[in-house]
């Protein structure tokens, strides 16, 4: 699980080299294994070229996207005792920070002394970094370009000085139960014993609630599921024509997961790569899994890490939980 990562030591770079990519060659061999596979399978990193970062900031703003509301009301209504529990003077790092919006929440009560956001889409990153600094010019920033789904645990991050995690939406879901236990270990071990980590959990509730989340009337998740093809014609080389394909989405309530698949309409060659991918019509291929949990469950886990629960908190629907945890 070990990632390399390069920092940036100077916040006042231009926005465009102050991004450096440590996401490395190599996708198009990741996309045709995951292709071969029964059934074929799409990692949702990709998901996140800029357009995908777009889909993805406006499905957060839809009224069947339960999770944003429940989400801020928590740190709204909690973000003095939120603050109390990661201290002054900390450096945050954010994987998948995007839009870098979140970590407003805490800013009007939070001392730090640097935000290193980390994303895998550069622009987006690059751009957000730039007016979160334009807003706070007394903050240093650190923009962090990565594929940080392969580990936090590298030297670069162990020399921080007990790092403070933050991953906060339900990006924490998407990984399987026990890539979750390995993910929260490699933060672990970059952490010291005072680093912590501050994560967002989305809880298990009625299933009804969860279909409209995901299968949205504007389509816009639809369309998200749908640009991970795009993205692919792009970085790895493939032609889809994505008005062969159509969004699935469905909750499998044994699992506790939502479950997102791309259904071929038709019998289909593509080409990936330089290399032919055949699709059967009426074919699914899977690109996320997105895990609900109820707090006990989350914190069985984080145990297996080596984190413990130093503090819970949900909104009163019980609809999303924050976690902070710490070393064990």
């Amino acid at each position: 699980m070990t990632n390399s990562i390069k920092l940036v030591s100077d916040e006042r770079v231009s926005s465009e080299s102050s991004a450096v990519s440590v996401f490395e060659n190599g996708v198009a061999t990741e996309i045709l294994a995951g292709l071969a596979q029964t059934p074929k399978r799409i990692a949702p990193k990709y998901f996140y070229d800029q357009r995908g970062s777009e889909l993805f900031d406006a499905i957060t703003r839809l009224d069947e996207y339960y999770l944003p509301t429940a989400e801020q009301h928590i740190f709204d209504q909690f973000r003095s005792e939120i603050c109390a529990q990661i201290g002054a003077g900390k450096t945050i790092v954010e994987p998948g920070a995007g839009s870098c919006e979140k970590i407003r929440w805490l800013l009007p009560e939070l001392a730090l002394k640097e935000y290193r956001p980390m994303d895998i889409s550069a622009e987006h990153l690059a751009s957000s970094a730039a007016v979160l600094r334009s807003d706070y010019p007394e903050l240093r920033v650190v923009p962090i370009v990565c594929d940080h789904s392969g580990g936090l645990d590298s030297p670069e991050m162990r020399a921080l000085p007990g790092p403070v995690f933050f991953y906060p939406g339900s990006s924490i879901g998407n990984f399987e139960p026990e890539a979750v236990v390995q993910f929260l270990a490699s933060m672990r071990g970059a952490m010291d014993q005072d680093g912590g980590l501050l994560i967002g959990v989305d809880a298990k509730k009625d299933p009804d609630i969860l279909h409209a989340a995901y299968n949205d009337r504007d389509g816009l998740t639809a369309a998200f599921n749908l640009n991970i093809l795009s993205h692919l014609n792009v970085c790895a080389g493939a032609e889809f024509d994505t008005d062969n394909f159509e969004h699935v989405a469905l909750y499998s309530e044994p699992a506790g997961r939502i479950e997102m698949h791309l259904r071929s309409h038709v019998d289909q060659d593509v080409q990936v790569a330089g290399h032919t991918v055949y699709f059967k019509r009426g074919e699914l291929t899977h690109t996320e899994n997105s895990y609900k949990y109820d707090p006990h469950e989350f914190v069985e886990l984080a145990a297996q890490a080596g984190l413990g629960a130093s503090h819970i908190w949900q909104d009163e629907s019980r609809f999303f939980t924050l976690l902070y945890l710490t070393p064990g």
